[in-house]
């Protein structure tokens, strides 16, 4: 994940003063473009979940409308300035924050043709990320690459985690649907291993619930696996975090890289030697 700051602008200097505008927060135009964003972003989420609500839906729906385009029409502009401005275009395009600025457009050109689109709009509250950035909190956005690159790291062991759980959950789906004999709620395998997804991530709806003694003493089993199967996932995160925490200070002194794992000895980067 590529942070904003990392970005080079063209050299052109219209285009290094709005890259400076809108990819920094070091001026008052910049804070200002910032703070007017974010007012923006707000503004187009409380439209979109009016307009959800058939009764204001119905009395301002041509408001709501006609705001819908200006707001769209200033993020549009915006991402278009944001592909001029910097060097590393590509970079940009491909890279998160990139990616939301995109997905904060494209809903409403796609509700042009598929009206029921326009509610994925919702996800502009993305870009309420970059409020970090605008009130100096960097400190708390390195959290957030810092949680990412623990998720990253042990994210292996999460699916070999998750595939046992599918396993896990189908036999058992398997076997109350044999054990409660066709019963309301339990009437084909796939229904069964709906409940006892569920049950093992202690949801517990309450729509489908067993009759028999032998399947009721499967759902007692399945509930108490499922409070030690909840914690599997947050420990193997946790260590990841605790190793990383450590090892914050093995960084490369050539390349400045700082994602080398726990026992080696040269930079897979540059391979220079570390320890």
């Amino acid at each position: 994940m590529e942070k904003e700051h990392d970005f080079i602008s063209e050299r052109t200097k219209w285009k290094r003063q709005v890259y400076r505008i809108i990819f920094l927060s070091d001026t008052k135009l910049g804070k200002l473009f910032d703070l007017v964003l974010l007012l923006l972003i707000l503004l187009s989420t409380f439209i979109v979940m009016m307009e959800s609500v058939q009764i204001f839906d119905a009395k301002l729906h041509l408001l709501f409308v006609i705001l819908e385009i200006i707001i769209t029409a200033f993020f549009t502009v915006e991402y278009v300035l944001r592909i001029l401005t910097i060097k590393n275009k590509k970079a940009y395009i491909f890279s998160f924050f990139g990616i939301i600025d995109f997905l904060a457009i494209l809903p409403f050109y796609l509700s042009l043709f598929f009206p029921i689109t326009k509610y994925f709009l919702i996800l502009r509250m993305l870009r309420m990320l970059r409020v970090f950035r605008i009130f100096n909190l960097l400190d708390f956005m390195n959290d957030g690459y810092f949680i990412v690159r623990a998720l990253k790291h042990s994210s292996r062991k999460i699916y070999i985690f998750l595939l046992f759980l599918v396993i896990f959950c189908v036999i058992v789906g398997s076997l109350m649907f044999m054990v409660e004999g066709h019963r309301e709620g339990f009437e084909s395998i796939p229904q069964s291993i709906y409940w006892a997804v569920v049950t093992v991530t202690t949801v517990g709806y309450g729509d489908v619930s067993p009759g028999t003694p032998l399947g009721k003493f499967l759902s007692v089993l399945l509930m108490l696996a499922g409070y030690s199967i909840i914690a599997v996932p947050t420990g193997i995160v946790t260590a990841e975090m605790r190793n990383k925490r450590q090892n914050l200070e093995k960084v490369c002194g050539r390349c400045g890289n700082d994602d080398i794992d726990d026992d080696a000895r040269y930079c897979k980067i540059c391979g220079e030697k570390v320890v």
